[in-house]
């Protein structure tokens, strides 16, 4: 009788146990229950990705009733605001497609629940849900119901410490254990050294070796058969089946030799190799972890915040400088780096940064704030509770609300090489094998092995990320943050740069302001001071360093209004501060047009206008120059063209100017030039140019002591270093060379071990010495190739 599979988990279903719904087969009434909640929910598409994907649920009865206590739940969740609540939960089950779909679909199962995100490598699955609607403790009991019940340790919550996994370290030990002894055991079979006592004891130093092999062939590979297993399962061919094969036929031969006392078999080549191997992945996995780490600690962001000092004086200082129990002053749009305290009377936050809700949450003096609310309106202060390391802020970068779709074409050349990589690699092994088994099978096994071993294309797979890795950390020393590794390839890949002018090409100089209009009390003058200390924009920041030093008076609303100006009421009078349409409706006259100027306009009554003499950042014009080389220059701004004459002189000829440009007509810019094949870079100070930040195919923010975060932005440039532009998109070209010669060097290096081994002339010994040397000569040549481009004259 032909065993039966249950449709949902895929175990074999034991007699008398087989319960049938729906013309399908199942184990247990666990399984038919989830299949039931699946069916009825729209959701049996989940069996198409593959066939089996569950897992039987357990019965969790009162597991988790912990978490029906409030100061439990406070340490399980990431976040919680009014009624919205984010937890990342660590799934040990997810496994496959189906797990990720299913997964990221919670919220056809659950109404509370609005979005679920699945981390497939670190098997994490991030929920944001309804407090109100529905519990966390529900959800969990909801993802047991399924057969994905989470793994939760109030250990790692108290001390905020994630479990280690030491599983590799553990199997490494294991591999050089058995690898000495089974060495030192074999030497007299080496040496054939005859001798009675050696004679006599053979067979059972035969027997230790064999027993000694065994933890290292069943515990030590393990890896490589699980991973081996789900690739065959799910048709995707990777380089673990060809190794899993090589040691299987190793093990099996060397048993076999044994038992029929033709020799002491290849235990000792066995041990070897796995125990070099493992130290090849070993050697891997610090390099990622290296790599995550240099990427979470490089791409920060604000990169600068105002501290408040005790004599009541603002310093501007570096995110990282911040401390618990600092004080810290928010402008409008700016991005609350920390958790912390609000010692304003009150404050809007928005956090759809952290939940994707634009409703802004009114916080009172003394209410909590977490990082990655920006701050909306009149300034604020707070008081700091814990530094950016501990804060949500620093698990923000990664949330997929920031990431814009871009091509990863290097993740296709490294996914299409490994793909092709195993077919190939296999035939080329049963070829050398079927050629050699006439002539000698000894030599046979060993080219069968050899091949299998040799052209491991771990180095293949490690050259995109690691280079990347390495220049991401090299621009990150030079003030260039990168938002991730696929930036470098997209910066490599423009061929246009758009720049904004107010803020990006020109810097803030307050030496250049003039005021033209009626007289300004020195009442009116503190109205307008403390207006401006909300605001982030370049011209008002300009303006707010201007004006002297005044007393704080409480600004009760304030609403700066995009492209336009700044509303506010303070002192039971309300204040307009920006262009002359919107403060007074003024008409555009000659003398209007030649300048750019902020007007001024109070309690109905308009005084005058200030201003603005633009200073062009230094070595501006060196830069357009080289960049007018190899790209296509275009210069967006919102002003008028008063600086026309003053642009035309210092940028090369064939630059396009476009003024009097609105926030979406510079998106509908960036849009035509794409529309016409343009890889477009806009380069933008991250206020006004959100929207042609995000369309771009590159959005780069230029940031000056205070940054104001754009999500919209894959990178933000420290001012100071924006004449050095051209030598980081130089970088980025020589990132993508040193790839392809890397690529170039590994296939050489298989193609020559290759050559070796199916002639008989390369041992599987020595196969599984070379494979973790070729990666370490990889890892080794892209880091010095880097290092050497970045320290060389590419600007």
């Amino acid at each position: 009788m032909r065993e039966q599979s249950c449709f949902h988990c895929g175990l074999t279903i034991e007699q008398n146990e087989e319960i049938d719904f729906d013309d399908k087969k199942f184990c247990c009434a666990g399984c038919k229950t989830v299949y039931e909640i699946f069916s009825s929910n729209d959701l049996t598409s989940y069996y198409d990705f593959e066939k089996s994907p569950g897992a039987t649920p357990q019965d969790i009865a009162g597991k988790y009733d912990f978490l029906d206590n409030e100061a439990i739940l406070s340490k399980v969740l990431e976040f919680q605001e009014g009624n919205t609540a984010i937890v990342s939960l660590n799934i040990p089950h997810i496994h496959c497609s189906s797990c990720i779909w299913i997964l990221e679909n919670l919220n056809r199962l659950q109404p509370g629940i609005s979005i679920s995100q699945v981390n497939f490598h670190e098997k994490r699955v991030r929920i944001t849900f309804n407090s109100d609607t529905v519990s966390l403790k529900e959800i969990v009991y909801l993802l047991s119901s399924i057969g994905y019940e989470p793994y939760i340790s109030l250990e790692n919550y108290e001390t905020g410490k994630t479990k280690v996994d030491r599983s590799l370290t553990y199997k490494l030990g294991v591999a050089f254990f058995c690898f000495g002894n089974i060495m030192l055991l074999s030497f007299p079979e080496y040496f054939e050294m005859k001798e009675f006592w050696l004679d006599s004891y053979k067979p059972f130093f035969r027997l230790l070796i064999f027993l000694l092999a065994l933890p290292s062939f069943l515990y030590s590979a393990s890896g490589y058969y699980v991973s081996a297993y789900h690739s065959i399962r799910t048709r995707m061919l990777n380089i673990d089946i060809p190794i899993a094969l090589g040691i299987i036929v190793m093990f099996v031969r060397s048993t076999y030799d044994m038992l029929m006392d033709h020799g002491p078999g290849f235990f000792d080549s066995l041990a070897s190799l796995v125990f070099f191997m493992l130290l090849g992945k070993m050697f891997q996995t610090k390099t990622y972890s290296f790599l995550s780490f240099e990427r979470d600690f490089k791409s920060y962001f604000p990169i600068a915040v105002t501290k408040i000092n005790k004599d009541a004086s603002e310093d501007n200082v570096a995110i990282y400088d911040v401390v618990k129990g600092d004080r810290l002053l928010i402008r409008n749009q700016e991005l609350i780096p920390v958790d912390g305290i609000l010692i304003s009377e009150s404050a809007d936050i928005d956090y759809s940064f952290v939940t994707g809700e634009a409703v802004p949450i009114t916080k009172k003096s003394g209410d909590k704030v977490f990082a990655g609310g920006k701050q909306i309106g009149k300034v604020i202060e707070m008081e700091v509770l814990h530094s950016v390391s501990q804060s949500y802020l620093t698990q923000l970068w990664s949330n997929e609300i920031f990431q814009k779709k871009v091509d990863q074409k290097h993740k296709t050349i490294t996914d299409a090489i490994s793909r092709y990589f195993t077919p190939i690699l296999l035939l080329i092994a049963f070829a050398g094998f079927g050629y050699w088994i006439s002539i000698d099978a000894n030599i046979a096994f060993n080219v069968f092995t050899a091949v299998l071993i040799v052209a491991c294309p771990c180095a293949l797979a490690l050259t995109a990320p690691f280079t990347f890795g390495n220049i991401l950390r090299i621009l990150g020393k030079k003030k260039f943050y990168l938002k991730n590794a696929v930036v470098i390839e997209q910066l490599a890949k423009v061929d246009t740069i758009v720049f904004d002018k107010t803020g990006t090409i020109t810097t803030n100089k307050k030496s250049n302001i003039l005021y033209e209009g009626d007289l300004i009390s020195d009442q009116n003058i503190v109205l307008i001071k403390n207006v401006l200390r909300a605001s982030n924009h370049p011209l008002s920041r300009m303006l707010y360093d201007f004006l002297p030093k005044t007393k704080r008076v409480n600004v009760v609303e304030f609403q700066e209004i995009t492209g336009k100006g700044i509303l506010a009421f303070a002192e039971n009078k309300e204040i307009k501060i920006g262009s002359g349409q919107f403060v007074d409706n003024l008409v555009s006259d000659g003398s209007e047009i030649e300048k750019t100027a902020l007007h001024i306009k109070i309690d109905g009554i308009y005084f005058g206008r200030f201003v603005f003499q633009n200073q062009y950042r230094e070595g501006l014009e060196t830069l357009f120059s080289k960049l007018n080389k190899d790209y296509e220059i275009k210069v967006l701004s919102g002003d008028n063209d008063g600086e026309r004459a003053n642009l035309e002189a210092i940028l090369p000829k064939n630059t396009e100017l476009v003024f009097n440009q609105k926030p979406d007509q510079k998106l509908e810019f960036i849009k035509k030039l794409q529309e016409n094949g343009r890889n477009v870079m806009m380069v933008g100070d991250g206020l006004n140019d959100a929207g042609a930040l995000a369309q771009s195919n590159v959005g780069i923010s230029i940031s000056e002591n205070v940054n104001v975060f754009s999500p919209a932005c894959d990178a933000i440039l420290d001012a100071s270093e924006f004449s050095r532009l051209n030598y980081f998109l130089k970088l980025s070209h020589k990132a993508i060379f040193i790839i392809k010669m890397s690529f170039g060097l590994s296939l050489l290096y298989n193609v020559v071990g290759l050559a070796f081994a199916v002639t008989g002339n390369l041992l599987p010994l020595v196969a599984a010495i070379i494979m973790p040397l070729s990666t370490i000569t990889i890892v080794s040549f892209v880091t010095l190739m880097s290092n050497y481009f970045s320290n060389s004259n590419l600007y």
